[in-house]
């Protein structure tokens, strides 16, 4: 074989298909009938070159073993055998492919996704409107852009701000999205702006113009809409270039003529999908922009901006939800009518729960409305409503990144949600005692304690000395729920959770019980009681009031429909308080703390005790169904 053949070689063998390599690996196998090296008398370029090819193909790699090519065998073997050193490349190759697959078991979803050209380098992008906080469906997005970037293929996380509507978008939507990223460790390696490229996007829009591939359109809205759906061209579609270019003038200046015109691509009139019958992709608005102030009186819409700016800032993959699937023939139409650089695409599922909405209008709404307290609402989607409502970082990246890059759309429960981040918080949770303040039952133990005092318990039992040690008040006085008393029975032996067993000698009161007599009976086996109950002892040290608020779904439909008014069900009694009395030892706590109160769930410490200010815990879903 001459030296130009051999140097095309490592390029054919490449390829995976069996078919199109076996000539090559044949006219190969005859080269090195009376040869030790491919070319010359010692290791060359050629022979590295080769062998690291052969040694990369699967394909290649199994038919040299079956010993169908006796010559080329040998010199393979030989070196393999006599050359390690070129072996590295290899192994590194190896190692980095292990390491991608433990990766995808460990994230439990498969993610063996054929993603185009990986081997050219993998860029993504998370591309936000800065229009809102943060929700679990945004952090789905922002989470599988970040490991396809940074986890499976060593690439580039792009963080841009899709900041072309100045109506909805605000710089406290902006900071916050930011800053719920750090707070999930996703570390974008790039944040740009849509609107660092408004006057390049302007430009563009002025050579589709030029090239008769859009036009400037004065049809009001519902017309415009209807025509869409009826597949009807506009009487504004054929304009000259020059009209349209004047038009385009007149919407850059914000003029009286300008504000009544869009401009829309010339795709289709008729397409069986919609989303290709001539879209709108520049629009005038006069507020000022959050960045850009008042330099320009008309943006682009994202379905115009993103693909141009995508392939300019070098983005390999861009990673949609499947409600965009429709309009990727879309992006894809931009990208070829202006001569762009081929982006890949690929559609996930986007996460959908019951009882729940996700539209940012629709969010905006219960926060405008005042049906929730804001944005970080315990019981609203978003990120900070979520860790707001006691969800762990460390559960809420496993839970989404087991979702996977699925296109399967289905609706979720939110029992798994939560049941995820209750192994999180049980073995660290410090157990605590809180009694209601209603209708508190007062229990006077005959053969108690002579006089109150504290003993140290573990706050996690079974953490032991690790988890750290409470102090735990004894006295002949004590309070207890009313719920668990109005179900004693006289002489009964019940279980004093933490201390041991007691008779109830009298109940006075019903409905409510107000006090009880106890009389102690440690020798008794808690095996056998029916009852055991928690209890707080009023002395020696002072008990410390608590809000104790629990949340219910904001929607009373579990599904809601397109036909439906989302307002009508919107759930007015989501959210309930209690007062309670709870164990000396959480005025320690800290806001962001999570504790369990003993057979009363899980809670988060929203805010701590102090300044004469009652400690305030939220009540944190643990899945199970009430």
């Amino acid at each position: 074989m001459k030296t130009a053949e051999l140097a095309a070689l490592p390029t054919a063998l490449a390829a995976p298909d069996f078919k199109s390599i076996e000539p090559h690996l044949i006219a190969l196998d005859k080269h090195l009938i009376l040869r030790t090296f491919i070319d010359g008398y010692s290791l060359s370029e050629a022979d590295t070159n080769i062998w690291v090819t052969i040694r990369s193909n699967k394909v290649a790699n199994a038919f040299l073993k079956r010993g169908a090519l006796p010559n080329l065998g040998r010199w393979f073997t030989y070196i393999e055998q006599s050359h390690p050193e070129i072996q590295e490349e290899i192994k590194a190759k190896d190692e980095a492919e292990r390491a991608r697959k433990a990766g995808l078991s460990k994230a439990g979803a498969s993610y063996n996704m054929a993603l185009q050209d990986v081997e050219k380098g993998v860029v993504t992008r998370f591309p936000p409107e800065p229009s809102g906080y943060l929700h679990i469906g945004h952090l789905k997005a922002a989470m599988l852009n970040d490991y396809f970037a940074h986890e499976l293929y060593k690439g580039t996380l792009l963080l841009r701000f899709d900041d072309t509507n100045p109506s909805k978008e605000k710089q406290e939507y902006e900071d916050s999205i930011i800053e719920d990223l750090k707070l999930v460790g996703i570390k974008p390696d790039k944040t740009s702006y849509t609107s660092d490229h408004l006057e390049v996007l302007y430009q563009y829009c002025i050579r589709m113009i030029k090239e008769g591939h859009a036009y400037a359109d004065d049809t009001d809205q519902d017309t415009m809409r209807d025509e869409r759906m009826k597949g009807i061209a506009s009487k504004n579609r054929n304009k000259s270039v020059e009209e349209n270019l004047a038009i385009f003038e007149e919407m850059k200046a914000g003029s009286e003529i300008g504000l009544k015109n869009a401009i829309r691509a010339k795709m289709s009139v008729d397409n069986p999908n919609k989303a290709m019958r001539d879209p709108v992709i520049y629009r005038c608005n006069l507020l000022p922009h959050h960045r850009t102030g008042e330099t320009w009186k008309m943006y682009p819409t994202y379905d115009f901006a993103c693909p141009i700016v995508d392939s300019l800032e070098g983005v390999t993959h861009a990673l949609r939800t499947t409600e965009y699937t429709d309009r990727n023939p879309q992006y894809q139409w931009f990208l070829d009518t202006l001569k762009l650089r081929q982006v890949h695409m690929w559609d996930f599922a986007r996460m959908n729960f019951i009882r729940t909405v996700l539209s940012k209008r629709k969010l905006t709404k219960l926060v405008d409305a005042g049906i929730v307290w804001g944005w970080d609402d315990p019981r609203m989607p978003t990120i900070r409503g979520v860790r707001r409502h006691g969800m762990t970082l460390g559960a809420l990246r496993d839970f989404i990144l087991k979702q996977g890059p699925s296109r399967n759309i289905v609706t979720m429960d939110w029992t798994n949600f939560w049941a995820s981040n209750k192994k999180e918080i049980d073995p660290i949770a410090p157990r605590h005692t809180a009694v209601d303040t209603k209708d508190t039952v007062k229990a006077t133990i005959t053969n108690g304690p002579a006089e109150a005092h504290t003993e140290d318990k573990f706050k996690i039992p079974k953490a032991g000395d690790a988890g750290g040690k409470k102090k735990v008040g004894y006295s002949k006085h004590l309070i207890l729920d009313q719920e668990d008393v109005k179900l004693f029975k006289q002489d009964e032996e019940i279980t004093l959770m933490n201390w041991g067993n007691a008779i109830v000698r009298k109940i006075i009161g019903s409905n409510p019980i107000t006090d009880i007599g106890l009389e102690l009976h440690l020798e008794g086996d808690v095996k056998k009681t029916e009852k055991k109950v928690t209890w707080l002892s009023t002395g020696p040290a002072e008990l410390i009031p608590a809000e104790v608020w629990e949340f219910d779904h904001l929607f009373t439909k579990d599904k809601l429909e397109e036909e439906d008014n989302w307002e009508d069900f919107v759930n007015n009694e989501s959210s309930s308080k209690t007062i309670q009395l709870c164990d000396a030892n959480v005025a320690d706590l800290k806001e962001d703390d999570i504790i369990q109160l003993e057979r009363k769930g899980y809670f988060r410490v929203d805010k701590p005790a102090g300044d004469g200010k009652p400690l305030v815990l939220f009540g944190i879903p643990t899945g199970k169904t009430k």
